[in-house]
């Protein structure tokens, strides 16, 4: 009788080791089945939530460029022109070095005194008068802000701005781009 007992005993002893066994492996494959779902999500929800943030980033650099049109608005209500492309959107912030001009400068026209950066960490650019390849007769009246975008180049189909840039047609496509002045 001992013996069948002690078979008993090893077959549940057997039992449990082989049922032990087996949950780890469940317990692996449980985890396998967690991972690929994680993944399928993120494959998912990953470029939805770039593509937003990208947006973000646009609408934030035109949300700029028009704040910095307001101050160069204000600024020639003062100075009674608008700076130069070499005096530039500094003129925001610096009073003019001339103290007749100095007079009439009102500022800083952006709050804080600090120009701002794009959300691709590059300072706005800034354009205004005649341009080579313009006349008088045909130059811009306001000046022209932009941002060089997420490429940092200069004149590409990402610039951000208040206007297109001299020698360029209106693009449809990129009106949701470009802002009003």
């Amino acid at each position: 009788m001992r013996q069948n007992t002690t078979r008993r005993t090893n077959q549940a002893g057997v039992a449990k080791h082989s049922l032990r066994k087996l949950r780890r492996g469940l317990t692996l494959l449980e985890l396998m089945i967690v991972l690929i779902i994680l993944v399928g999500l993120m494959a998912i929800v990953g470029p939805r939530l770039l593509g937003t943030q990208q947006k973000a980033d646009v609408r934030t650099a035109q949300a700029q460029v028009g704040n910095l049109a307001s101050a160069l608005k204000m600024y020639a209500a003062d100075m009674k022109v608008f700076p130069s492309t070499e005096e530039g959107l500094e003129m925001l912030v610096k009073a003019p070095e001339d103290e007749g001009l100095a007079r009439n400068w009102d500022g800083p026209y952006i709050e804080g005194g600090k120009l701002p950066i794009d959300p691709w960490g590059s300072p706005f650019e800034y354009e205004y008068g005649v341009t080579e390849g313009e006349t008088e007769e045909n130059s811009i009246d306001f000046p022209r802000i932009f941002s060089i975008g997420p490429d940092r180049q200069t004149g590409t189909s990402d610039d951000i701005g208040n206007q297109p840039a001299a020698g360029e047609e209106e693009d449809p496509d990129a009106a949701s781009r470009e802002i009003e002045a």
